[in-house]
């Protein structure tokens, strides 16, 4: 029964979205670069076509873009030097079988050598190897088209199409900015942990090919967050929530709502509808955000922009409607504060609505979170 187990996936589920946003990306990706490199205008004895390889580049980088194997260093210098390999033993070699096992096993060597690691540059050498009439007419030109022009094309479009659809591609690096544009890392990969210390845990378990080490970091600060969560024990929003709530109606003008975080310095204000419904969160950072995007529309300095937006006699003021959000994180009074950790730990929610049968019953700041955690603390 174990065999059998181990025989099957290996590959946790993943939802239909994804599989079609991985397969329209490889459909797009491909069809795109076939039409740059099968263009009428482009001549062919150039050696502009498209290979095999180039679709198992597709899927790795439309499929699996975190991947280090997918990354552009890896996809353009890896398929590039499988290339070169196979072209060098195609010329050297006349054995048909000898040439492609070399071929495929010297551009293995060469592109772990090069940190440039990509499976299908294993399938470019053996390409290669298997084509002597083409090797013989382009040599080592093989290597930059189709190649490499082929491949730095997919690149392109992979990162266009990941940005598009909501997807890092190529992924972020340990020493990148952190999301405020500061040296500082997100506060949830904080580990403590040096881009040196993880390399080593990765080598130590010969996983540097599968994670990369950002990859390690994000998991291991979403492991240390799940771990916390766990160990607060029973407390549930109901406990901690601050149930006196001070709201405002989406018809409630700006300017009011302005006197409102101004009064009681709050950073979020609930909007509520007929029977205290819930309708959405206005963040202080909405006032100062909509500000900014008049003065740069009306191309005027930001103080006049954020007076006018609170004019309560313009003709038609703006009110709360027009700027909350309604697309928060909520949860209901049963929810585990372990739950709302994640939500507030990389600071983008300042505040999580409590929320019973459509209405509010309360809100979780941060402040709220922090005093329930350090009273926990203190106790343990």
């Amino acid at each position: 029964m174990h065999i059998l187990r181990s025989l099957g996936p290996a590959v946790p589920r993943v939802s239909g979205v994804e599989a079609l946003r991985a397969g329209l990306g490889a459909l797009i990706g491909l069809g795109l670069t076939g039409l740059f490199l099968l263009s009428p205008g482009i001549d062919l004895a150039l050696g502009l076509y498209l290979v095999a390889p180039f679709g198992a580049s597709a899927v790795l980088l439309f499929a699996v873009p975190n991947s280090p194997l997918a990354q552009p260093w890896s996809a353009i210098v890896g398929n590039t030097v499988g290339a070169l390999v196979g072209v060098a033993v195609c010329l050297l070699v006349g054995d048909e079988t000898l040439r492609i096992a070399l071929a495929v096993g010297l551009a293995i060597t060469a592109t772990i050598l090069c940190r440039a690691l990509h499976p299908p540059a294993g399938a470019v050498a053996m390409t290669a190897a298997m084509s002597p009439e083409a090797v013989a007419d382009l040599g080592f030109w093989f290597a930059v088209a189709p190649i490499g022009i082929g491949t730095t094309a997919l690149v392109l479009l992979a990162t266009g199409y990941a940005r598009l659809t909501g997807r890092h591609y190529p992924f972020r690096q340990f020493d990148d900015p952190s999301k405020h544009r500061t040296e500082d890392r997100n506060p949830t990969e904080r580990l403590g942990l040096s881009e040196e210390a993880l390399t080593g845990i990765l080598e130590r378990f010969s996983q540097s090919f599968n994670l990369g080490v950002e990859d390690l970091a994000r998991l291991i600060g979403a492991a240390e967050l799940q771990a916390a969560a766990q160990s607060t024990g029973p407390l549930t929003a109901q406990d901690i929530m601050s149930r006196d709530l001070v709201t405002a109606r989406p018809e409630t003008p700006l300017g009011d709502i302005a006197d409102i975080f101004r009064k009681h310095r709050f950073t979020s204000l609930p909007i509520v509808g007929h029977d205290a419904m819930f309708l959405g969160v206005i963040f202080q950072m909405h006032l100062i955000t909509q500000a900014r995007e008049d003065a740069l529309r009306l191309k005027r300095g930001y103080l006049p922009a954020l007076r006018r937006l609170l004019d309560r006699d313009r003709e038609k003021p703006m009110t709360a409607s027009d700027i909350m959000s309604v697309a928060v994180p909520r949860v209901t009074t049963n929810t585990p504060i372990g739950a709302l950790l994640p939500m507030m730990a990389d600071g983008e929610t300042d505040a999580v609505p409590v929320i019973a049968y459509g209405k509010i019953v309360g809100i979780v700041t941060r402040t709220d979170l922090i005093a329930a955690l350090a009273r926990r603390a203190a106790r343990s």
